[in-house]
């Protein structure tokens, strides 16, 4: 899948944007695992334009990482404008426009999947972001919001100047309840001339395999790989040795060369229970993990639950 300058390879796997997760550090992991392309947290096109500090540190990238797309998201056609033209993300290889984010606050702001309800607005946005960059542009979204029209939604993406798509088939309302939609997925994928990235549950080489059966031009892999970044190297079958905890142990080397310990301790507790969720994890371990108020600490309590 070669977008204009930038080629994802082929059937490439993509790392989901999620918030709270997504960070400079497990981006550079599910990168060193195989993932072909890395997309950051969502960044608030008003806040880049009112509070860039705040932001920026959700826009730190690493060498590792291979394509790397800036995800946007908001309601107006300027400041979403604004953030594609923003120093701050000349960096980046690619963007994706949130359409589909089902946090009521993002909801409730008419932005995310909000906006599948708004179709005049979204290919607005969609066309001036268009014109304000030479980089692939896509869209995310979902099966809808107050109803199901993600096929009239995914033809207006098409129409409006995205270069591809990444389809998550579940409703704003479902949130990531019930199972993913594949037969919707493959409709999409039969309607439009771009190509589509398919999302939805993806966690094990099963899920894997049914994905690709939709059709799609590549998959994005969102909750299935929180505390597992190797999961893009098993569907991928690459033979590659690892520790699970020198793979912890990397993840905090990496975001302490960005943050203050003070910050970061509180922050990476629900990384290090992610990391462990695939442990027989007793209440005493869990609440050991979760009021560890040092590192180091956390690190070790964790290599000897590992062992």
């Amino acid at each position: 899948m070669k977008i204009k300058d930038v080629d994802f390879s082929n059937n490439p796997l993509l790392l989901a944007p999620m918030a709270g997760v997504t960070d400079v550090g497990f981006r550079a992991l599910a990168s060193s695992f195989g993932a072909d392309a890395t997309v950051t947290e969502m960044l608030s096109a008003r806040a880049m334009a009112h509070n860039p500090k705040k932001t920026e540190f959700l826009t730190l990238t690493t060498q590792e990482e291979k394509i790397k797309i800036a995800q946007i998201f908001g309601h107006e056609e300027d400041y979403m404008q604004r953030a594609i033209q923003s120093p701050m993300l000349s960096k980046f290889d690619s963007f994706d426009i949130n359409m589909g984010c089902p946090a009521p606050k993002i909801v409730k702001n008419g932005e995310g999947g909000a906006l599948m309800d708004n179709p005049v607005l979204a290919s607005k946005i969609i066309s001036c972001c268009k014109k304000s960059t030479d980089k692939p542009l896509s869209v995310k979204f979902r099966k809808g919001n107050k109803s199901e029209n993600f096929l009239e939604f995914a033809r207006m993406c098409e129409e409006s100047g995205a270069d591809f798509v990444t389809f998550h088939s579940r409703t704003v309302e479902q949130g990531y309840s019930g199972k993913a939609d594949l037969e919707a997925i493959a409709k999409v994928k039969s309607n439009l001339k771009i190509p589509v990235i398919g999302n939805g549950d993806v966690v094990d080489q099963k899920s894997y395999e049914a994905m690709k059966q939709t059709g799609v031009d590549g998959i994005m892999v969102g909750r299935g790989s929180m505390g597992k970044p190797w999961l893009f190297a098993e569907l991928k079958n690459l033979n590659v040795n690892y520790k699970k905890i020198d793979v912890v142990r990397k993840h905090v080397e990496i975001l302490r060369t960005y943050f203050e310990e003070s910050w970061l301790k509180l922050y990476i507790r629900k990384h290090l229970l992610w990391y462990a969720s695939d442990l027989p994890m007793s209440s005493s371990l869990r609440l050991k993990l979760a009021t560890c108020d040092n590192i180091d600490d956390c690190l070790q309590i964790l290599q000897e639950a590992f062992a």
